[in-house]
């Protein structure tokens, strides 16, 4: 059974995340995009962790399981699916290490409130867990980590977006040029990266210190809609890998989705069938550049004016491909043989918005992205698998052309940069910079 998941998202506990995070919210939204999986994100905070054990059962999976009286039953029977909670976390780690200000942020994945528990009473001897659902603590990554492995042998630890420059274990601003400077003697409890929405494994495979690590994808969602802008795609079965997300035989050739089996995939890739993508150019730090002036480069073009901005003589942010450009020990459009395959898609609503030239936030967006997933099923399923033919039947010719141009990767961007997200067009091209 082919199943997809996003592990990374933040609860209304959050900064900078919408009221609208609500478990019943996630649930419902996760069945709109056809997301099977999703993290609770958050369960360091007090009182989304006591909320997490109000409102959601726990199943001998391993997974959670929201309470019937918090699920909404008007869900479009094309959409509708079971939906399976992840007790997830972020942690935010500001420290010194080897003469540098280090700032790295982690995902903690754990089977259950007791491992929960023993992670969030270590955390809280060190700084204040109620400030932030994503808490921001004086602690060494590699410290963490250590916690993370004492709390069960079955949780684990995802460096997070591990490209941006402000917050991750390469990040050009506060990062490590490998994970052993990070992790030391525990580097080899790394298993996995998270590539954010500036990178794709496809910039990733360039690193040849990358090969033993799976590269997962998730959303970092703070409102519901967000959710599944990236993710992972499992499957339970024995059978080949495939990119479409087609219903197998409903679990019944492989063993049930499970705590355990997704760790066991994310270990090994036995079971792992790859990622669903951002176009990474539109990440809001793929380029290198200054927002506050306006001022977005290529790695060739910062090289060439000295790392300053030239309006205000500034030092400019260093983006995601500079620094991949930076370590990498192989040539652009390297593939490793055993590489996971990804897919890069565009946000339906994007799309429609395009297609209807009207705002992407707009009534007539919404009217239409809930009529589409009546009739043609959820988010992913017409991104990814809908026959072309179905969605011109459903909708109009020009949205059909729109999927098929975006699943062959025909689109126009000007990549994001400084926090900025890019601009992504189908059917015209947009300036150079």
């Amino acid at each position: 059974m082919r199943f997809i998941a996003d592990l990374h998202i933040h609860s209304r506990f959050s900064r900078a995340t919408s009221r609208e995070m609500s478990l019943e919210s996630i649930w419902k939204w996760a069945q709109f995009k056809g997301i099977s999986v999703v993290g609770t994100g958050d369960f360091t905070h007090p009182q989304c962790q006591n909320e997490l054990k109000a409102k959601l059962d726990y199943i001998d999976t391993k997974l959670f399981k929201l309470k019937d009286k918090y699920q909404e039953k008007a869900i479009p029977a094309s959409c509708r699916g079971e939906v399976f909670f992840m007790l997830t976390s972020e942690v935010s780690c500001i420290y010194t290490k080897k003469g540098k200000v280090r700032k790295i942020h982690s995902l903690i994945f754990v089977p259950d409130f007791a491992a929960a528990s023993r992670v969030n009473t270590a955390l809280a001897k060190i700084g204040n867990l109620e400030s932030d659902g994503r808490p921001i603590l004086g602690l060494d990554a590699k410290i963490l980590l250590k916690i993370v492995l004492d709390s069960s042998d079955k949780s684990m630890l995802v460096p997070a977006h591990a490209w941006t420059p402000h917050f991750s274990v390469f990040g050009a601003s506060s990062g490590f040029d490998s994970l052993e400077e990070c992790f030391d003697e525990l580097t080899p409890n790394i298993c996995a990266i998270e590539t954010g929405l500036s990178s794709d494994p496809a910039m990733n495979w360039r690193l040849s210190a990358l090969d033993g690590i799976t590269l997962i994808s998730n959303s970092d969602a703070h409102s519901p809609a967000k959710l599944g802008r990236e993710a992972n795609i499992f499957d339970t079965s024995n059978s080949p890998r495939r990119y479409a997300l087609k219903k197998g035989k409903d679990g019944a050739d492989g063993p049930e989705i499970s705590y355990q089996f997704i760790m066991n995939a994310i270990k090994t890739r036995k079971g792992f069938l790859g990622t669903i993508e951002f176009f990474p150019e539109e990440g809001k730090y793929h380029y290198d550049g200054h927002r506050t002036c306006g001022v977005s480069l290529s790695p060739r073009e910062t090289i060439k004016r000295n790392y300053l901005c030239p309006v205000c003589g500034k030092k400019v942010t260093v983006g995601v491909l500079h620094r991949v450009e930076k370590l990498a020990d192989r040539k652009d459009g390297f593939r490793p043989k055993d590489a996971t395959p990804f897919f890069s898609v565009i946000p339906l609503p994007e799309i429609i918005a395009e297609t209807m030239k009207v705002g992407v936030n707009s009534k007539t967006v919404k009217k239409e992205y809930f009529r589409l997933l009546e009739k043609l099923g959820n988010e992913f399923r017409i991104l990814m698998d809908t026959p072309p033919e179905d969605i011109e039947r459903a909708a109009s010719p020009i949205l059909r052309k729109a999927v098929e141009r975006m699943r062959s990767g025909n689109v126009h961007i000007v990549p994001g940069f400084d926090g900025e997200y890019g601009k992504v067009k189908i059917f015209e091209d947009l300036p150079s910079l």
